[in-house]
């Protein structure tokens, strides 16, 4: 039975070989249940492809502190080229805390980022070369202390806070490397790659986000190599460590990609201590909105930056250059593709890019969640027309077997192979979103530390004391002295 759920607003309380070793052998999550979530569902405002349909799971973040659990979408469905309010979800599941079942899904609360009242666009930079409220969110995770939400994106890339109504409260100061510009006028292009032979690649931008467990410190991880250096076919990425007080960057390092082929590329970053965390690595193969179906590849590894060189500094394709990169597991820690759901024809989504560990379980283990973005099942032409795109997922290629019908409507369809007029019948569907649920144990984990609220000094005098009397009252009014544990979280 799916007993507890985790509920809105609860309880406030160096070479490739030198890579592969050096972290310890871990045994592998093991996969408990998946959720096919309907194409077509919205969010508070809707389900107007534009206005409120869901794009899923751009990133995931569960909040041990307020037991919250939170999912980002991107842009929108217009590929930067149609007006979209940039905005987060927090939902709410049901979990059974023995089997680690989930069940339930439920949006209850939608998010708008703004600042000053206007709304982040995920509209691409217009002129290019100024960012202005720009947005296209790929990363979140949430303050400990405070509860702000961070979110990092892809067209700066930047590194945002917001506040819990999502007001802009702090923005992150990029590091002048990463910026995508041309390098000999300094000039920047945050819409396209167009002149640029510097900085981070168009639509590959801060991809991954980690939080370390004292909020000390973000992590922001370009999705692949920088344009100058090796760009499509580079297979070093970057990971930025900033300071949360200032919002400066304090750190650099290099992580190692198996390869650059397949639109490789890092899709997610999880904290499991100051040092370690996991790395969701994907290729473009599978099912999804124009993606080809044949060698999906989405792999979770082990990382860990100590002993890396801070590499703010150094050209990380130049020849000699010398640095220590992360350290990266030689065993996956978790393989995505291996578990399918019947819904999808037992076929493997292309977009897996959320992933968060979730609440304690009761046998001491945790749930790990991932999740799929689904890219609103929405395509469009060169002209700007947009289309839904309905699946048929019993086809052994379900794209190449796909309707489009004009956004909104069914009628007006056609084959995507072909361009033949189509009739949409009811075995097709919009692509869905998919939630996987993991159970990893207390070993699989090993160094794992929660994220936990660290109150002001002065605070922690005044909540000492205000327990020394809350005890006190209880005595004198005959209350029992041990109370009823809540579940872990």
């Amino acid at each position: 039975m799916l007993k507890d759920r985790v509920a809105a607003g609860g309880r406030v309380m160096a070479t490739a070989a030198a890579l592969l070793v050096g972290l310890p052998a871990q045994g592998a999550p093991t996969f408990v249940n998946g959720l096919p979530l309907d194409g077509a569902a919205g969010d508070q405002f809707g389900t107007g492809a534009n206005t409120g349909r869901l794009g899923y799971f751009s990133d995931l973040y569960y909040d041990p502190n307020r037991r919250e659990l939170w999912a980002l979408s991107d842009r929108g469905p217009g590929g930067g080229t149609i007006p979209y309010d940039t905005r987060v979800q927090r939902f709410t599941l049901d979990i059974d805390r023995s089997s680690g079942v989930i069940g339930n899904f439920k949006i209850a609360q939608t998010v708008k980022f703004t600042e000053n009242g206007q709304a982040f666009n995920g509209l691409a930079p217009n002129p290019p070369n100024v960012l202005g409220r720009a947005f296209d969110p790929e990363g979140l995770v949430v303050l400990p202390k405070s509860g702000n939400l961070l979110v990092s994106d892809e067209y700066g890339p930047s590194v945002y806070e917001f506040n819990r109504n999502g007001e802009l409260v702090q923005k992150y100061e990029t590091p002048d490397n990463l910026i995508p510009r041309n390098a000999a006028t300094g000039t920047p292009n945050f819409a396209s790659d167009t002149g640029n032979d510097a900085g981070k690649r168009t639509n590959r931008g801060f991809e991954g986000l980690a939080i370390s467990p004292d909020g000390r410190y973000a992590y922001a991880m370009l999705q692949s190599a920088m344009l100058d250096e090796g760009g499509a076919n580079g297979t070093v990425n970057r990971i930025v460590q900033f300071d949360t007080a200032t919002g400066k960057a304090v750190a650099q390092y290099a992580y190692q990609m198996d390869t650059a082929s397949q639109g490789r590329g890092i899709s997610a970053l999880v904290a499991l201590n100051d040092k370690e965390f996991l790395v969701l690595e994907r290729n473009n193969r599978g099912i999804g909105v124009g993606a080809t179906l044949g060698g999906p590849v989405k792999l979770v590894y082990k990382i860990d930056v100590t002993g890396a060189t801070d590499v703010s500094k150094i050209d990380l394709d130049a020849p000699n250059a010398a640095y220590a990169k992360v350290t990266k597991a030689s065993t996956v820690f978790l393989n995505l593709g291996l578990d399918t759901l019947a819904a999808l024809g037992n076929k493997v989504p292309e977009k897996w890019e959320g992933l968060t560990i979730g609440p304690q379980l009761t046998d001491g283990g945790y749930l790990m969640l991932a999740g799929t973005d689904n890219d609103y099942s929405v395509t469009q032409n060169d002209s700007g027309t947009q289309f839904d795109v309905y699946f048929r997922f019993s086809d052994a290629d379900p794209f190449a077997s796909s309707i489009q019908c004009p956004v909104g409507s069914q009628t007006g369809c056609f084959f995507n192979t072909g361009g033949g007029a189509a009739t949409l019948t009811p075995e097709y569907a919009l692509l869905p979103g998919v939630l996987h649920a993991y159970r990893a144990s207390a070993a699989d984990l090993a160094g794992l530390v929660r994220p936990f609220a660290v109150p002001e000094p002065g605070t922690l005098a005044v909540a000492a004391l205000g327990l020394g009397l809350l005890r006190v009252a209880r005595r004198r009014a005959g209350a029992p002295r041990s109370v009823r544990r809540s579940a872990p979280a």
